[in-house]
């Protein structure tokens, strides 16, 4: 069963910056598809960012194009989500997600997903 953990959410100023984290366990995550996803309160869960499982191909929504970038360390079984210039619109719980059968996606069915960490964007 794979378990991911996600961390390095927190608070901060609109225009700072954070790194959240992934840290994949019982699984072959060095041949998994992974994604980025967001949810705001009262909203559907979004897709953020996705990565194929060498890094070649990456993903993103247009409205982190830019200042997000999702990168991935195959020999530590993590996953990352630089985030820059953030705006308040980012505010949300952060979820990464894990695919062990198909490409990178930006739909939601991705099999394994973690508890999520919580990002707040103060104006």
């Amino acid at each position: 069963q794979v378990q991911l953990v996600e961390s390095g959410g927190g608070l901060v100023q609109a225009g700072g910056s954070l790194r959240l984290s992934c840290a994949a366990s019982g699984g072959t995550f060095s041949s998994y598809a992974m994604g980025w996803f967001r949810q705001a309160p009262g909203k559907e869960r979004d897709f953020v960012a996705a990565i194929s499982w060498n890094s070649i191909n990456t993903y993103y929504a247009n409205s982190v194009r830019g200042r997000f970038t999702i990168s991935r360390d195959n020999a530590e079984n993590t996953m990352y989500l630089q985030m820059n210039s953030l705006e308040p619109e980012d505010t949300a719980v952060y979820y990464c997600a894990a695919d062990p059968d198909h490409p990178p996606s930006s739909t939601t069915n991705y099999e394994y997903w973690g508890q999520g960490t919580q990002v707040t964007v103060s104006s």
